[in-house]
């Protein structure tokens, strides 16, 4: 066999093996609905693929995965055949991409000018089509291979956004097409529930969604927070179309349908872009999870011309986010020591690229979490980020796993000073006995301390803190306090005017509240909340020093685990010596407000307060929330009376809409203090 021919026929091998193995990818993913590989790695493969066959185009195959848009439909339902196929969409992974496609279109058009779009988020769940007749809703299915889908009628019309009846005047029949997904909020609610329970938890909540809609008894489905968004039109009768795509989510959203409120009509590939960035940005706030956006040429007319190709419309293109989960080979395991001596594992990995930056290193959690997903050194792994969270192993893929893996070991010392490790009855974390002693404990105790809801010390920050640490400046909070100007100015950066700044953050932080006092000490298991609720109950530092494991219990929302924290902490001789020298060198605050539960205005009340108010900080709101007698809570609960939502409010504001608390925003919480009554 002549070199020619050998290439040849290894192309040959590896475009046969390419298929197998994404034709299996796609039974996983879309038929067991348990995926084996990230969608990067799973589009890298198609990429290869599609390249192979543009290079062989007479190897090109009606079967081949580039021609079809999914896999067969699972037979434990009966099938559906689309009256209008439901294709897919090209991908579009960058800003050049998108370029391309503006001007295939505009050429196809013969427009000099810029086209308009309509642009929407790319939801992460599972296409639907719904029929509706005469304006009742009579059957959905799921997109299957775009021309027949699974007959999923029953579990849709347990969706509660799932209008049974359409409003208003309506076409004899119409197909309405969407996407149903679960909301961040509910998939985690979803898998605490499911891993109390002891069982399996969904990988993400695409896969959740996926599974819940094709559970086999409606009343499962039923029980899950499944959500649905529509975004077009397929088969109809008895419809005057109107001009535009924008057109037509407006008149679903007239019959009731509920249609993303983050579509926009934008102007040519420059606005697609925009919307492309500004989308991004806000991703992680969002209530639901999206991997892209979508973007389709807003005139019919226009989308009629240019038509389709074998799979997918020419007319629209989805432009995806950049992975944000990758594989990788885990090298190594690091345990870092936290405030609290909490050892964590911490993966060494080869850098990957996900979700825009380079990883490293990851989160493990903890050895519980190691055990559970059997992570070994050596692994390949699949490595998830989402946002600016902290990067995680995933999962790791054991058909992967080389001979010479080697378990991950808690140490029996620290590493960092050496203490003996304890792990306290069934607590997922082992600890550093070390305290003070441990230097990493040191440096994460005054970084809290000094933090912004602490004592707010301006200018001592992470790299400052570890040079006083390191110099032996600073071996406890109180230390801070006698910092003079030349210690400061043998440190590397710090020049006399930063000296000078840091001096005078540190006498203003020497007025404070008891509150943050308590908060800044860094007590085991007690937050902002929990410090609150027990200077107003206590009223002064003596009389919390005194106090026995009862008279703490007796303070609001101060169960017997964190009692005991307390009683320990202010048992211990040299905590007490630290207390004494901060006192001494002038840290002082007001007696706060202790409110009598008789007679307060906001009494038995609780608020949680998320994002960001215009008027004030959020830490003064909370304290004259609790001086009418409220409590001000970090967390949102079932329990919680009302939550405050200001700008950028987050995940505490899916929760609570999730949970059907009542929300307010910054203009209520004003009515609510003025007026020193609760909300009406």
């Amino acid at each position: 066999m002549d070199t020619a021919t050998a290439a040849e026929a290894e192309l040959q091998r590896r475009f046969a093996e390419l298929r197998r193995e994404i034709e299996q990818h796609n039974y996983r993913y879309y038929i067991l609905d348990e995926p084996q590989v990230p969608d990067a790695e799973y589009d890298r493969l198609m990429q290869q693929l599609r390249e192979l066959e543009a290079a062989h185009p007479e190897w090109v195959t009606v079967d081949s995965p580039t021609q079809r848009v999914g896999t067969a439909p699972a037979d434990e339902f009966a099938e559906v055949r689309h009256r209008v196929p439901m294709l897919s969409l090209d991908n579009a992974f960058t800003a050049d991409d998108v370029l391309n496609f503006d001007r295939r279109v505009r050429e196809r058009l013969g427009r000099e000018g810029a086209v308009r779009y309509s642009a929407e988020p790319k939801l992460d769940g599972l296409a639907i089509s719904v029929i509706f007749e005469h304006g009742v809703f009579v059957r959905a299915a799921t997109r299957g291979d775009g021309a027949t889908g699974e007959d999923v009628t029953s579990n849709v019309r347990t969706i509660r956004s799932m209008p049974l009846r359409l409003r208003g005047a309506v076409p004899a029949l119409v197909e309405a097409r969407g996407e149903v997904f679960m909301p961040v909020a509910g998939f985690e609610r979803l898998n605490a529930e499911a891993a109390a329970r002891g069982e399996k938890t969904f990988v993400n909540p695409r896969n959740a969604a996926a599974g819940s809609l094709r559970q086999l008894d409606p009343q499962v489905t039923a029980t899950r927070p499944l959500e649905i968004f529509f975004y077009g039109l397929g088969a109809q009768e008895g419809l005057d179309l109107p001009v535009r795509h924008s057109e037509i989510l407006a008149l679903l959203a007239e019959w009731g349908l509920r249609v993303c409120a983050e579509t926009r009509v934008v102007e040519g590939a420059e606005g697609c872009l925009d919307y492309y960035r500004q989308i991004g940005a806000r991703r992680a706030s969002l209530a639901y999870q999206i991997d892209g956006v979508v973007y389709k040429v807003d005139e019919l007319a226009a989308q009629a011309t240019l038509g389709f190709v074998a799979r997918a419309p020419r007319w629209a293109v989805a432009h995806k986010f950049p992975a944000e989960e990758a594989l990788t080979r885990l090298r190594d395991v690091e345990f870092q020591v936290g405030r609290t001596g909490a050892l964590t594992p911490v993966a060494r990995l080869e850098p990957v690229f996900v979700g825009g930056v380079t990883v490293s290193n990851a989160t493990l959690h903890n050895m519980d979490e190691v055990l559970r997903k059997d992570v070994r050194i050596g692994d390949t792994v699949v490595v998830r980020r989402a946002g600016d969270v902290i990067p995680e192993v995933a999962r790791v893929m054991l058909e992967r796993r080389p001979a010479d893996a080697r378990p991950i070991v808690m140490p029996a010392a620290c590493p960092v000073c050496a203490s003996p490790v304890q792990r306290e009855g069934d607590e997922a974390v082992a600890r550093c006995t070390g305290g003070y002693r441990c230097s990493a404990q040191r440096k994460e105790r005054l970084r809290h301390f000094a933090s912004r809801r602490a004592l707010d010390i301006e200018g001592l920050g992470e790299k400052l803190v570890e040079q006083l640490v390191d110099a032996g400046l600073a071996q406890s909070p109180a230390d801070i306090f006698v910092l003079s100007q030349q210690s400061l100015a043998e440190l590397d950066r710090m020049g006399e005017k930063s000296a000078d700044n840091l001096l005078r953050a540190i006498e203003r932080a020497k007025h404070t509240t008891f509150a943050r006092f308590l908060f800044a000490l860094g007590i085991r298991d007690v937050g902002e909340a929990t410090a609150a609720n027990l200077a107003a109950h206590f009223g002064s530092l003596e009389a919390l020093m005194q106090a026995d494991l009862h008279r703490v219990q007796q303070a609001p929302d101060v169960g017997p685990v964190i009692a005991a924290r307390v009683v320990e902490f202010f048992a211990d001789p040299a905590n007490r010596e630290v207390l004494e020298r901060l006192q001494a060198a002038g840290v002082n605050w007001p007696a706060p407000r202790v409110i009598a539960a008789d007679g307060a205005p906001l009494a038995g009340l609780t608020f949680v307060l998320t994002g960001t108010l215009e008027s004030m900080a959020r830490e003064a709101a909370e304290d004259a929330l609790r001086a009418l007698g409220a409590k001000a809570s970090g967390s949102v609960s079932a329990k919680t009376s009302y939550l405050i939502a200001g700008r950028d409010a987050g995940s505490k504001l899916r929760k609570a809409s999730d949970l059907g608390v009542p929300i307010l925003d910054e203009a209520a919480l004003q009515r609510v203090l003025e007026t020193k009554r609760p909300p009406t």
